[in-house]
Parts: C-alpha cells; structure tokens; sequence
C-alpha cells in the first residue's frame, strides 16, 4: 500500500507528524517520521500500537524503514488533539465535556492495563480526537509493560518516562511508576480540562517540578468551579498513596462517569470534524521538513489519524541528588 506525504501537522522533541494520503484510495492518514538512528521511541511505539485494538486507542495502519527515516503510519484524527479540543473552548471544558472524555479515556486506559501496558505519559496532548468526536489514546512512545502483574495493584517499571507536571509523587521519587500513575495522570488531564493549565502551573524547572511532586506531600489544586461529584472522583485519582487509587476499571463505575451517554446529542453545539482546516493551526501546516510528494509503501494499512507531539523529559537522565 502508498501514500503520499503531504504537510507537517506535528512537531515534537523526536519525530515529525505529516498528514499522508493513501494511493489510490485518497483517504487521509497521520504519518509520524524519525531519523532511523534515532527512531527507538517510535519504534517501540509501533510494537505496542500493533497490538492494540481498541476503540479508544489511536489505530495502527503500518510502517515503512528508508536508508535515513523510520515512518510510522496510524489513523488520522481530524479533531486534533485533546489540548486542541481545550483551546476551542474558550481554555477549559464544562463538566459535561470533561465526563465525557474522561470516561472514553479510562475505558482506552482499562484496555491497556488489561494488558498489562503502562502508558506512562497520559496528558491532553496525547489524546486525540477521532472523526467520530471520540477521545483516543495515543503516543505510546514511552508506554512499558509492567514488571510485576498481580491482584495486589504490586506493579512497578525500573525505567521513568513522561511529563514532569504530570508525573504521580511515586515516580518523581524515582520509585515506580505501574497502572496508578496513569490514574494519578488522569486527574491531572481532569484538572487541565478545567482551568486550560496543567496541574502544577506555577513550575517551570523540571526539577523543581519534580522535588515538588515528589517530596512535599502536595497534590494540585482541585479548580473550585467543579461539582461535588467531580471533586470526589478527582480525588481518587490523586490520592499520594499509588495502592490507594483506584483503577481504571473502578473509576468506570464511579458515578460520575458511569452513566456517560458517548453521544454528542448530549452537547449543546454541534461538533463540526469534517474539516481538518477547522482544527488544526495554519502556523503548523509546514511542510519543509519533508517533500510534499514522495510516495512511499508500507507494510499494513487500516485506517488513520494525526498526532501532536510535545518534549518528552526521561527521568532516568534527571539526577534529583
């Protein structure tokens, strides 16, 4: 199967996302591309993408290796992203929009820890919005399977990875990081959906970031504006004690979530994703980093999506002292 790569959508600290279109067929797919001798995050990427099939997980289509580039094909998600959907709306979504994404985005998190995956690196920008107006799971660049797997919540990765503001107290002390910090990552997109910020906005040093997180006994302030119910189910995903939160699979049928009608008949103003025009920046449309018309072929192709990617800090380079 061809495609044809068309212009950059995406730019991130590894790898550039291009929106591609299929030959013949025209249909649009997201095509995230490295330097072969630097493609390790996106090829453990495409290990784990290619054996996800999920719904609320960003579609696999394929990949293709050059003398120089390692390209990665996945489904298309004209909605961009999740921090996109954000923007839209004025800085942060009503509590309407925030159920109805979190719930999406447990049930895509359910999926992975059944498998026994950690994604290591849950934030608005790693989920992406599906033609449908569903959120997605996506960028699993830094996504491990677990070491220990038992009834316990006893799970634990040797090797940290992700977004200091969004990191859980346990991974910034450098001592696991398994299925809770995920959890403790979603009550920090929660927070994110409400107020338009991340959880920990008045930190700009990675560092200081992380002492914070790690050894002050903090956790991020709860926006005042959210129901009762919201607050309550915010603080079971950040309780500080990992094997006190609750799971994706608990949260499921937390009440604020539970009874989530994934249906836009719910929204009061229609959601237009016809278009990618009418969510992606025109400052991001660039195309200089690759030619607009190199056709290349890859070896599966389903169907596709877009992804925004951002500077991902490895904690095993950080020496906290």
């Amino acid at each position: 199967m061809e495609w044809r790569r068309g212009p950059v959508i995406g730019r991130g600290s590894t790898a550039t996302v291009s929106l591609a279109t299929v030959v013949p067929s025209g249909e649009h797919i997201a095509v995230k591309s490295t330097e072969l001798s630097k493609s390790e995050f996106l090829q453990r990427e495409q290990n784990f993408l290619s054996k996800m099939n999920s719904p609320y997980i960003i579609k696999y289509g394929g990949f293709s290796v050059t003398e120089e580039t390692y390209n990665l094909c996945m489904e298309f998600a004209p909605g961009g992203s999740l921090f996109d959907e954000i923007q839209r709306h004025g800085g942060r979504l009503n509590e309407q929009r925030i159920k109805f994404y979190t719930s999406q985005i447990l049930k895509g998190l359910n999926y992975l820890h059944m498998n026994g995956l950690v994604h290591c690196d849950i934030k608005s920008k790693n989920i992406l919005i599906g033609k449908d107006g569903f959120a997605k799971i996506a960028d699993l660049g830094c996504a491990k399977f677990v070491e220990k797997f038992d009834d316990n919540k006893n799970f634990a990765v040797s090797e940290f990875c992700g977004t200091p503001v969004f990191m859980a107290p346990e991974v910034a002390r450098r001592e696991e990081q398994g299925f809770a910090a995920d959890i403790w990552a979603v009550g920090c997109t929660i927070i994110e959906m409400a107020t338009g910020t991340n959880p920990w906005p008045e930190l700009n040093d990675p560092v200081s970031a992380l002492y914070r997180i790690g050894f002050s006994g903090e956790v991020p302030e709860t926006p005042r504006w959210l129901s009762g119910e919201a607050k309550e189910f915010l603080r079971k995903c950040m309780r500080k004690d990992p094997n006190e939160r609750w799971t994706a699979k608990e949260l499921l049928e937390h009440s604020f979530v539970s009874e989530v009608i994934e249906s836009h008949s719910c929204f009061n103003e229609e959601v237009d994703m016809s278009s990618p025009c009418t969510v992606l920046h025109q400052g991001i449309w660039d195309s200089t980093l690759s030619p607009e018309n190199s056709t290349h072929r890859v070896s599966s192709l389903n169907s596709f999506r877009r992804k925004d990617s951002e500077i991902v800090w490895k904690c095993r380079k950080l020496e906290l002292g």
